[in-house]
């Protein structure tokens, strides 16, 4: 499933980023990886998402949140 799809309040392991490769280096840099744990904390009415990774929040478009494929984390 993309991030997109995840509920507030939910953890999901990241699987993978299909995104533009500039975009796919950004987020690496930012931590996420596959394997990275995150943490839906809310979801905005134009589709972005704000999301906590490794301790920092960030926001994230609508865009963005649809190329990164997740799954539920069993943590």
């Amino acid at each position: 499933m993309s991030l997109f799809e995840g509920m507030k309040g939910n953890q999901y392991e990241i699987k993978g980023l299909y995104v533009e490769e500039g975009i796919t280096r950004r987020l690496q840099a930012l931590g996420l990886n596959d394997g990275t744990v995150i943490t839906v904390l809310n979801r905005k009415k134009n589709g972005a998402l704000i999301i906590r990774v490794r301790g920092t929040r960030l926001a994230i478009g609508k865009h963005i949140s649809q190329g990164i494929e997740v799954e539920e984390s069993k943590e």
